[in-house]
């Protein structure tokens, strides 16, 4: 038996990128997915391409910082699948400024994105777990949440907080049956990463130990484990996937 089998999962920011990435794993491994994503053009093309490949997916078009949004989305899951077993809270932005030129709508726009749309999502998804007193719930953390970087204040504050929020939530949610965790990418190729200046790449390459940029499938296989069972005593905790940047 495949090790996701009949599970049924949430990704959010699942149109590319990581996201994408993670639904192609959870699917191989016999997981339903709940693809969420705000750009809706991306989640529908996502979406036909992982159904022509046998998968069992559907998307929603949901805004993850609109809470009644979330909650709507949330119900509309549970009535096309039964259930939700999975929630992978994937969706994040970047804002980069310095502290100088960083505007106020920068600094909310990334706090709204990737911290409040996270306890959104939790919020609205944790009761069915709770009913079921079974959950697998994965934040994406980043490399620049445990060592920040220059220029992006914004983002490595809501990385650190999620972090927090793990530990917190992995306290509060485990004698539910729900486990918490926490998955910290470093420099992975991704479409969006790989639009930088090959200079810039060598630099990222060069600050890890093995060299080189990770791979989407490298993360999503952590992904995976921690959403199966043979992750179930891993709880509150944080895997770095970057390559040895921060050792």
């Amino acid at each position: 038996m495949k090790r996701l089998q009949d599970r049924v999962a949430i990704i959010t920011g699942a149109a590319q990128g990581i996201g994408l990435g993670i639904a192609y794993k959870l699917m191989e491994e016999g997981a339903k997915v709940a693809l969420w994503d705000i750009n809706e053009e991306k989640g529908l093309a996502a979406t036909k391409t992982l159904q022509a490949q046998g998968g069992d997916c559907a998307f929603f078009p949901v805004n993850t910082t609109d809470f009644e949004a979330v909650k709507a989305a949330t119900q509309a899951v549970v009535a096309h699948f039964g259930k939700i077993d999975i929630l992978i809270n994937n969706a994040g932005i970047t804002r980069d400024a310095t502290l100088k030129k960083m505007s106020v709508e920068q600094w909310d726009q990334v706090m709204n994105v990737n911290l409040t749309g996270v306890f959104y999502c939790t919020k609205a998804v944790y009761p069915f777990m709770e009913e079921q007193a079974y959950g697998r719930i994965i934040n994406a953390s980043s490399v620049v949440g445990l060592q920040g970087n220059f220029g992006q204040g914004n983002y490595a504050a809501t990385k650190a907080g999620l972090i927090g929020m793990t530990q917190s939530w992995a306290r509060e949610f485990g004698r539910k049956g729900i486990t918490v965790n926490c998955v910290a990418p470093g420099f992975i190729a991704t479409e969006m990463l790989l639009t930088i200046p090959e200079k810039v790449l060598d630099m990222f390459r060069g600050k890890t130990a093995l060299g080189r940029l990770g791979e989407v499938e490298e993360v999503a296989n952590v992904y995976c484990f921690l959403a199966s069972d043979e992750a179930s005593f891993v709880t509150g905790t944080t895997i770095s996937v970057d390559g040895g940047v921060a050792v």
